[in-house]
């Protein structure tokens, strides 16, 4: 196996094309960036850390059942995945209130959801990724009815796997976003990655939070925090698999 031509460069990845047409190599880089790419930084170690952190969580949906673009590690800072059409859908569950939950409608941090909330925003940096219903995504043309339920039963059971997950590292699953793509032969499955760039976390129980949070806000240092979770998921691995 070996990677070939750059597809393309985005945000925190580099995707390659392979000598195999339907696999495809990720390169985690070493980059952070915030308000939808308008602040970046180099981060030395981000990169590897983002990457083991996302293949335990893939390996664990996977052997949950969960269809994925997933295929293996390669090393520290690369994976190889299938290659699949991503839909232009970020879809957000939120567990309790958080960011812009919490400001738009102005309830308590970390105020508890007795059913998690899910919610769809369309992928667009130039329209700084706002948020669209079922009713737009589908006049859109960018998903049918069918495939919005497909895709909201999916995020369902994925945050029941990763709140059960994270649990056991002592966090808690705030919210987190995930993408979707088609395959060839058009079966939607999970895509992208879950790490701290995409998930908020925060300790059980003093409530510190543990994700690029720290970033945003300038509150703490990156690569400690998620060093912090790829240690707590590494140490709880045993008890998921004893």
């Amino acid at each position: 196996m070996k990677k070939t031509t750059l597809i393309k460069e985005g945000k925190a990845k580099r995707l390659f094309n392979t000598d195999e047409k339907d696999l495809v190599w990720v390169e985690y880089m070493d980059q952070a960036t915030a308000l939808n790419g308008k602040r970046k930084d180099h981060i030395a170690g981000k990169g590897e850390l983002n990457n083991q952190i996302d293949c335990i969580l893939f390996e664990q949906l996977v052997a949950k059942g969960i269809h994925t673009d997933f295929v293996q590690k390669l090393s520290n800072n690369e994976q190889l995945n299938r290659k699949v059409k991503i839909i232009p859908l970020e879809v957000v569950v939120r567990n309790a209130a958080s960011g812009s939950f919490q400001r738009k409608f102005d309830v308590s941090y970390l105020q508890a959801f007795d059913q998690p909330v899910v919610e769809f925003f369309y992928k667009s940096d130039e329209l700084d990724d706002p948020f669209i219903n079922t009713n737009q995504a589908i006049a859109l043309k960018i998903i049918d009815l069918e495939e919005s339920q497909r895709l909201e039963k999916m995020a369902l059971e994925i945050n029941q796997i990763l709140k059960e997950r994270f649990a056991k590292a002592h966090l808690q699953l705030v919210d987190f976003k995930v993408e979707f793509g088609k395959t060839a032969d058009d079966e939607i499955v999970l895509a992208d990655e879950i790490s701290p760039d995409s998930c908020r976390l925060v300790d059980l129980t003093t409530k510190e939070s543990l994700d690029k949070d720290v970033f945003r806000k300038k509150t703490g240092d990156l690569v400690t925090v998620y060093q912090e979770v790829l240690n707590r998921l590494n140490n709880s691995q045993e008890e998921v698999h004893g």
